[in-house]
């Protein structure tokens, strides 16, 4: 909020479709009035507004057409009042050390909430208008089961719409409702399209949805899984959680509040497999690639970039280092996030058209990026959702290959030591990471958390000299 010549603070004007925007902001590049929706989003955080959003959003300046996207928010109502409080439009910015560039994004047509408006949310989802519906809700919100890779039966919103179909409130259970709709009206169905951080993504949504539709009406599972789509996609573009600093800069450069802005780096990226029922934006305009099989990329983002990733999160954790650019600076740290990228880009299969090791320079620079705010704290969260495709699926396979695995050990090791320090643990398996911790012993610590069920691969439960390595770890931390 800037001030005047007498030092009172002026309340700049909200964002809106009003807003004259400097001319040095971008902003979309198509009518709005004339944007009509054909995405359903479900997962209205920030890094779907700084990432499919703005794909969409060259897109339809590139080839305008009815792809509008309206966005849903399970659980928040806070961020569905604020787009309609600024026309839908929000701003991102993208910083580095060359500076900051400010983009205004109209792509999102409308907000809804799952806690207020689930009526108008699966009507849509029964409109033939929605040709697509993308997920971004976190690996946890799948409710997976960690033994089995089916529905984990007691996962809340699983349980939920498992008894009450037609008025779910899990991402699941509002695909299956939709597609029952469809179904029963006669309607071919959307195309979903999961942008989360979880290997063949796609697969894994068909199965847990086919498994649900399957427990309510065999003929529903037996029709998704004969017409239904379900592509595999990577994405990439870290996107911190917004501060009150993010919200001046993005005032600064816009010249009008705005409540929804984002920081972001420049670096984006979205690799989907070309697989749709009825059309698509044009997303290759923003840069999007498509190809056959996006396995490759998702292996190569999962190891090097989130795996990488977690090293740095709980190093920093234990380090009381508050940003993955305060873990980059010191010169032995970003030691050891070279060398546990050299050990996991060892796992990989070739990736068309990447160069491993200049992506693997271009990671160390992102991770260096001195205007990104990103918190370690916020990437340690869920660790038992995330370390199985990011460390412990690579150690499997460089153990079979004759490898040490010992950066993978590293992580593991950092991992227990921080869920051991941490009084609150943001995990949904928090309890029983915290018996575990409570269970640690001084002849073999890890051995609790190597006890979870369906945590960690046999494998590695089995491989005793790896889990010995694991432990030498522990008694360096």
């Amino acid at each position: 909020m800037p001030a005047n010549l007498s030092g009172i603070m002026i309340r700049m004007p909200r964002l809106s479709a009003s807003t004259e925007l400097p001319a040095d902001v971008a902003a979309p590049g198509y009518d709005r009035a004339l944007l009509k929706p054909g995405i359903l989003h479900i997962g209205l955080g920030a890094f779907h507004r700084a990432h499919q959003a703005v794909y969409t959003d060259a897109a339809l300046t590139a080839e305008f057409g009815d792809w509008g996207i309206v966005g849903v928010s399970l659980r928040s109502v806070d961020i569905v009042r604020d787009l309609a409080a600024q026309d839908g439009l929000y701003s991102v910015v993208a910083s580095s050390a060359a500076g900051d560039r400010a983009q205004v994004v109209g792509s999102v047509t409308k907000g809804l909430s799952g806690t207020e408006d689930q009526a108008e949310i699966l009507a849509l989802l029964a409109d033939p208008a929605i040709r697509i519906v993308t997920i971004t809700v976190t690996e946890k919100a799948y409710g997976i089961d960690p033994v089995s890779g089916g529905l984990d039966r007691t996962h809340p919103s699983v349980k939920a719409d498992l008894a009450d179909p037609t008025s779910p409130t899990g991402v699941i259970g509002y695909l299956v409702e939709g597609f029952s709709r469809r179904h029963a009206a006669g309607l071919p169905p959307f195309t979903v399209l999961c942008c989360d951080n979880l290997p063949t993504n796609g697969r894994i949504v068909r199965k847990l949805v086919i498994e649900m539709a399957g427990a309510r009406d065999p003929a529903l599972a037996s029709w998704i899984a004969g017409h239904g789509a379900f592509p595999s996609s990577m994405v990439d573009r870290i996107v911190p959680a917004a501060t009150d600093v993010t919200r001046a800069l993005a005032e600064e450069l816009i010249g009008a509040e705005d409540r929804l802005a984002l920081s972001t780096e420049p670096f984006m990226q979205w690799v989907v497999e070309d697989h749709f029922l009825a059309g698509r934006p044009k997303w290759e305009a923003g840069g999007a690639l498509f190809v056959d099989d996006v396995e490759p990329y998702e292996k190569m983002k999962l190891r090097l970039l989130n795996g990488s990733h977690s090293l740095v999160a709980y190093l920093g954790q234990l380090k009381d280092l508050t940003f993955v650019r305060d873990v980059m600076a010191v010169p032995e740290y970003r030691a050891l996030v070279r060398r546990h990228m050299a050990e996991a880009v060892k796992t990989l299969d070739p990736v068309p058209g990447i160069d491993l090791d200049g992506y693997m320079d271009q990671l160390i620079e992102r991770f260096e990026n001195p205007t990104i705010a990103h918190k370690t704290q916020q990437i340690a969260m869920d660790g038992t959702q995330k370390l199985p495709q990011r460390i412990f699926a690579g150690a499997v396979e460089a153990l079979a290959n004759g490898g040490d695995a010992s950066s993978a050990a590293y992580v593991v090791a950092l991992w227990i030591a921080y869920v051991r320090k941490t009084a609150e643990i943001n995990d949904p398996r928090a309890t029983e990471l915290k018996v575990a911790a409570a269970g640690m012993t001084a002849d073999d610590p890890s051995a609790p958390f190597f006890a979870i069920a369906g945590l960690f691969p046999p494998a590695l439960t089995e491989n005793s000299a790896w889990r010995a390595r694991v432990n030498a770890e522990l008694e360096k931390l």
